[in-house]
């Protein structure tokens, strides 16, 4: 009904009224009867009855119909079949044919090209593709071409003639080429020379340095991949081992070391030991290159160029604070054969620790003995030792006796496993006719000092984040030095106030190597003091 009366509302319009507007596609949609009117309306014109009828005998026939035809033609055959409901040059523009959703137009797919309809859509172009710039570089990221040319023409300097340098000559290379400490020029030499010709030519230094592109690492990566074996992702012990060779044969506050090549593999071991011990956290012998990187090595290496005194150096290669640790291990090896045992530790530090901690050290929970013989301590293992027991500040230090007092292996350190280790100094304190001090009360000022998240234990986290969480170690076992703690002497709080960055193990050597030295020029040990410092003193070694 609604289209029958639609139907007689369109036939009762005059033509010269259907000066229509343009309508948006969704207006029609919406008024479905109006658009069926007036298309039923077009099919009862004369022009467009021949327009039908011509098209199906076209298709009766087989011929190609010409619908689609271009967007001109269309319009054309669609304005030539108005003439009689629109006057001329009055036709309102075609409704923009919509493809969206059409079975039809889906149908002929994308192949079809182009549709000759025409889009009401603007034509909008393609987005410019925006180029991203590499930044990831398999071996690493190319030098700049300025950098890359300035380094290569004061390579052309060293490498005058065209001639290869000899390992000797090698040292200007690695300093101002390079930018490293110059003892590595003897692993980096190598490195290159690897069919040992005996010189470096200077292609075969571009082709390693700048072709790999080194040249571009930082300086820690460059040591790690100058220092590290083919093949390896870490660093080990043997690695270091030709980089102490040089300093020791060209450092000139170690040439008094030249007669005593015994003295110089001890010095080398002790300072391949303490970089370990500082830097290889996991403690299984293997230097990560991230371990290097969160490390000091790097720049207590570049110090080495710079320091004539290898004393000032005080990160692993002071020959002072080597002196003091072998000289300590000496005075307990009473049989000299480079191993100690229990008794022979217990007399550490004029018998300061207690026997319980001693026994705990030997069952190897905080670090497994290298002497390979079974009950006795060799060197490598005493090193770690002294380290953690003369500077409880450090990390290390902090993790290894956790470990020791830590008895059931959880994590934590509860008050029970505190109460075993502290009754031990209980009992001493009570043999030397000293005040004892009970456990409740020490337990009290243990946890203001720590401030634990949880006052029923200790958790490793609590104790680094406490400056003082050394003491808590020597309260447990260590009765000369707790008492020390009871007892502080002003004036050294405020010599360590004065020095800040000094550690508790650079303060322990500065002592013991004044007090060693005094006796072993004869004087008594009691008329030296470690306040003065005297530069004349030299190592009986």
């Amino acid at each position: 009904m609604e289209v029958e009366a639609a139907r007689r509302d369109a036939s009762a319009l005059d033509p010269e009224l259907l000066q229509l507007p343009e309508l948006a596609p969704g207006a029609l949609r919406e008024n479905s009867s109006i658009a069926e009117a007036l298309y039923l309306q077009w099919l009862v014109l004369p022009e467009s009855s021949k327009l039908v009828k011509s098209l199906i005998e076209d298709a009766k026939a087989g011929a190609t119909l010409n619908v689609a035809g271009s967007s001109a033609s269309t319009n054309a055959a669609s304005s030539s079949s108005l003439p009689s409901m629109f006057p001329a040059g009055s036709a309102p523009p075609l409704s923009p044919r919509s493809t969206a959703g059409s079975p039809r137009v889906m149908r002929r797919g994308s192949s079809a090209g182009p549709s000759s309809l025409g889009s009401p859509l603007k034509l909008v172009s393609e987005p410019v593709r925006e180029v991203i710039p590499q930044f990831y570089f398999k071996h690493g990221r190319p030098p700049p071409k300025d950098l890359r040319e300035q380094c290569l023409s004061r390579l052309d300097h060293l490498f005058f003639a065209g001639e290869g340098l000899q390992i000797q000559e090698f040292r200007p290379v690695i300093k101002d080429i390079c930018k490293l400490p110059s003892y590595l020029s003897g692993v980096l030499f190598k490195k290159i020379d690897a069919t040992c010709s005996g010189t470096v030519t200077r292609d075969a230094f571009i082709d390693y340095w700048f072709n790999d592109n080194k040249i571009t690492m930082d300086t820690a990566t460059q040591i790690f991949e100058i220092l590290r074996k083919p093949g390896y992702s870490y660093l080990t012990q043997e690695d270091f081992k030709p980089v102490l060779k040089e300093l020791l044969a060209s450092h000139p506050g170690l040439e008094f070391l030249q007669g005593t090549p015994e003295f110089q593999d001890r010095y080398a071991e002790t300072v391949i030991y303490r970089i370990f011990y500082s830097i290889n956290r996991s403690g299984n012998g293997h230097l990560t290159l991230r371990e290097l990187k969160r490390g000091n090595l790097v720049a207590a290496m570049q110090q080495l160029d710079e320091e004539e005194d290898i004393n000032k150096i005080l990160r692993y290669f002071s020959y002072e604070h080597f002196y003091v640790i072998y000289c300590k291990f000496w005075e307990l090896d009473t049989d000299h054969d480079f191993l100690i045992d229990k008794e022979n530790l217990i007399r550490y530090g004029n018998h300061s620790l207690t026997y319980r901690i001693v026994d705990r050290v030997f069952s190897q929970v905080p670090r497994k003995f290298t002497s390979m013989t079974e009950g006795k301590m060799g060197y490598e293992d005493f090193v770690y030792f002294i380290l953690s027991e003369e500077d409880k500040s450090s990390e290390p230090s902090l993790e290894y006796w956790f470990k020791c007092i830590d008895l059931d292996g959880n994590g934590i350190l509860t008050t029970n496993e505190m109460q075993f280790f502290y009754e031990e100094q209980l009992h001493r304190m009570e043999c030397m006719a000293q005040e004892p001090v009970l456990f409740e009360d020490i337990l009290c000022q243990m946890i203001d000092m720590i401030g634990p998240e949880n006052e029923t234990y200790f958790t490793l986290r609590d104790l680094k984040k406490c400056k003082l969480s050394g003491n808590i170690f020597n309260i447990l076992f260590n009765l000369n030095k707790f008492m020390a703690f009871e007892t502080r002497d002003p004036f050294l709080i405020r010599q360590e106030r004065e020095n800040p960055t000094l550690t508790e193990w650079d303060r322990f050597a500065h002592r013991e190597y004044i007090r060693l030295s005094m006796e072993e020029d004869g004087e008594d040990a009691s008329n030296g003091s470690g306040d003065v410092w005297d530069e004349s003193l030299e190592a009986p070694f």
